[in-house]
């Protein structure tokens, strides 16, 4: 347990940062944080909401087409009378625009490369452009439709509206703004912003590191207070001057050191005097626990057959004088039984400490094993349980027969608790080179793995809420180790899909 503890320490020294450091990194990971959230948000949403924008200045701009005056001249030409304000407009939202007749003749162009989307226009008013799906539809209508194109000959993406106008729709127009400026506004304002952060970071680096020192100054003192006061040195006292309330909690602290040293030395001295008859106590306590568990475990399945066999006998199950006979005889030999058994528990105690004898013989486990499942006949029927065992020849073992037929009575009691599924219960012998192994298999809910080694201690139980159900208190496996230690055999448990498996070994009994 020491060693558990010393590991725990380091552990948790090794996970130990200073408040001061701490303090300094959440402030600047919030800084960079802001900084990365921005930068993405800026190359992420940036372009598409300037696209939005640009979609609003397109439909404002086709409201402006179509309240142009366009008129036919004296030779067959077409003009129309562009406001300066349509002008200016145009020249501050970048926008390029071309109207055409419906034979293909230019009306008015307003921009740069004029020719060029003149030409443009024309392939869409008359379906000759060839898409290769470099069209994104971003807003369509029966007159016209506003769309993000790349335009290949330019050699550049465009957000443009195109369609028709007039009374009787005679007119085609085309209006275009590039994206190329916004995506140079997106790079350099994500340089700017990582400059700036960089700068601010490194500045706020800087004043949270100095002001975090003087914060936490007064707060590392009280740290190495606590941990002399923990190892129960009195002498150190705070000293630093905050100004605010841990200044206050200072104070208490160094109070509670006085106070602490006083009581400290107070409860060592009684402690001295109580502690050996505090550990009597508890030793003696702890004895009689254990002992009256033992002695009501282990009598209350011989009860539960005297019972049993007395009910039935009373309420004249069988009037066959041979049963009744031999429910008297099961009454007498369970009684005395638990008479031996409670001697026996008494012997348990002193075969843990060593002062019990073990009385080697040699004897028949087959034997055995069928007075045990005689015996618990009872019990059987009750659970519904299939034992199979079958062993037609004598197997003879050296042991004290006593003691084991505790061993398989434990087994067998434990295998019908905990009985589930196909119910059946496997008794199996098998010789060795030197040694018999008995085993008794149960079907049922195997045993967690973590639980395996702790079923051998005293009153350890795996589901207590079941073991209160049958009345279990936990201590039937501890006596099959005091008995299997004081053999010096082995014994164990295994898990399988379907059920558990207890087995114990013992010496051969067959003369070489």
């Amino acid at each position: 347990m020491t060693g558990i503890i010393r590991n725990r320490k380091k552990d948790s020294a090794h996970r130990f940062h200073p408040l001061r450091r701490q303090i300094a990194a959440l402030f600047i990971g919030l800084l960079l944080l802001s900084l990365c959230i921005i930068t993405a948000v800026n190359g992420l949403f940036l372009e598409r909401y300037y696209i939005s924008k640009k979609t609003e200045t397109l439909k404002n701009a086709v409201e402006n087409l179509e309240s142009l005056n366009i008129r036919e001249n004296t030779d067959g030409t077409w003009t129309a009378e562009v406001p300066d304000s349509t002008y200016k407009a145009s020249s501050e939202k970048n926008l390029s625009w071309t109207v055409i007749t419906w034979d293909g003749q230019e009306v008015v162009s307003v921009g740069s490369n004029n020719g060029m989307l003149v030409n443009r226009l024309v392939g869409y008013a008359y379906d000759l452009d060839q898409k290769e799906g470099r069209e994104k539809i971003l807003e369509e209508t029966d007159t016209y439709v506003i769309q993000q194109v790349s335009d290949r000959f330019a050699g550049m993406d465009y957000v443009e509206s195109w369609g028709t106008i007039g009374d009787q729709d005679q007119f085609y127009f085309l209006i275009r703004t590039p994206l190329e400026s916004i995506r140079e506004s997106v790079s350099i304002s994500n340089s700017f912003y990582f400059y700036v952060g960089a700068a601010i970071i490194l500045i706020s680096g800087l004043a949270i590191w100095v002001l975090t020192k003087r914060i936490t100054r007064p707060i590392s003192e009280l740290t190495v207070l606590s941990q002399k006061m923990s190892n129960l040195d009195f002498d150190a006292k705070y000293k630093s001057r905050a100004g605010n309330e841990i200044d206050v909690l200072g104070e208490n602290f160094n109070r509670m050191s006085e106070q602490l040293e006083k009581t400290i030395s107070e409860l060592k001295a009684a402690n001295n005097e109580l502690q050996k008859d505090i550990e009597s106590k508890i030793k003696i306590d702890q004895m009689r626990r254990e002992f009256l568990n033992n002695v009501s475990h282990e009598l209350k399945t011989p009860i539960a057959l005297v019972q049993g066999y007395a009910e039935g006998l009373k309420e004249n199950i069988s009037d066959d004088p041979e049963s009744r006979e031999f429910y008297c005889d099961v009454i007498m030999d369970e009684a005395a039984k638990m008479n031996k058994l409670v001697k026996n528990l008494l012997t348990l105690n002193q075969l843990e400490e060593g002062r019990d004898e073990v009385t080697m013989e040699r004897f028949d486990i087959v034997s055995l094993i069928s007075g045990v499942l005689q015996s618990m006949d009872i019990m059987i029927q009750q659970k519904e349980a299939k034992v199979n065992f079958a062993a037609d020849q004598p197997v003879p073992v050296w042991a004290d027969e006593f003691k084991i037929e505790e061993v398989v009575t434990n087994y067998v009691s434990n295998a019908l608790n905990h009985l589930e599924g196909e119910k059946e219960i496997e008794i199996c012998i098998r010789p060795q080179k030197n040694r018999v192994r008995i085993s008794v298999f149960n079907t049922g809910n195997p045993i967690p793995e973590a639980d395996l080694p702790n079923l051998w201690n005293k009153f350890y139980k795996v589901d207590k809420a079941r073991t209160r159900e049958y009345g279990g208190s936990g201590i039937g496996l501890s006596i099959v180790k005091a008995i299997m230690e004081s053999h010096h055999q082995e014994y164990g448990v295994q898990n399988y899909d379907n059920g558990v498996e207890f087995w114990f070994t013992l010496d051969s009994g067959n003369e070489n």
